[in-house]
């Protein structure tokens, strides 16, 4: 049992997250993930408050929670439970896998896949990208084709670990994507390995590989040496 070496605090601000419950009792900021299913097995205001187009599917409808003005585009597939707050944007193709708490003037886009994970207020996913066991803070948005890998590809160990302050920490989880701090930004076509922790305000640019844990107001370059020469004619 480790002490609490990354609060909740340091990466979200909860005041106006409307599920801000879900954080109750948690002390390094990964266990959220693990408290996402009791707290939707407790949750008792499944409503859906907006139109549902005919051309959405909605599976185990009954343990769907949707608030008013959130827009469901034709093609949104969404498995409960999930809960999804208010003005939000649920575009075609996005595929909602379950264990979903998503806060209010959140998007999920076209062809994203999203399984049990969080979104805070304002945080978007809007095209192409993969959030699997992960949490994105507020105003956090991704870049097409951004992907949050959870699973270790070396199965000799399991679990996700992390290094912290030069300690090795057992998370405990078998699957752990990214945890995202309030305003964090990745451009396009990155990808950040199981377990990468992101600090607030954090910026990623555009086809970079990451892991590990990054402080709060960094930028995160990939540099490329590129050759352009003069085009032969024949």
């Amino acid at each position: 049992m480790t002490s609490a070496i990354e609060p909740v605090d340091k990466y979200f601000d909860l005041e106006r997250f409307p599920f801000r419950g879900l954080f109750d009792g948690v002390a390094n900021v990964w266990e959220t993930l693990s408290a996402i299913k009791s707290y939707l097995a407790a949750y008792n205001e499944y409503n859906i408050e907006c139109a549902v187009p005919a051309g959405a599917w909605l599976a185990n409808k009954d343990k769907i929670a949707v608030g008013e003005g959130t827009v469901i585009e034709n093609g949104a597939t969404i498995t409960g439970p999930a809960i999804i707050g208010r003005d939000c944007v649920i575009r075609q193709g996005a595929y909602i896998r379950g264990n979903l708490v998503a806060g209010d003037g959140c998007v999920i886009g076209h062809t994203t896949e999203v399984k049990n994970s969080v979104f805070l207020n304002g945080a978007k996913a809007a095209h192409f990208a993969y959030v699997g066991d992960s949490i994105l803070g507020v105003g956090v948005n991704l870049g097409a084709g951004t992907k949050l890998a959870n699973f270790k590809i070396d199965t000799g160990e399991r679990n996700v670990s992390l290094t912290i302050g030069g300690e090795v920490i057992a998370t405990g989880l078998r699957k752990l994507g990214a945890i995202l701090g309030d305003g964090a930004e990745i451009g396009c076509n990155s990808v950040t390995m199981p377990g990468t922790i992101i600090g607030k305000n954090t910026l990623v640019y555009p086809c970079v590989l990451l892991r590990g844990i990054v402080g709060s107001g960094r930028i995160i370059k990939l540099r490329q040496q590129q050759n352009i020469e003069k085009k032969r004619t024949q």
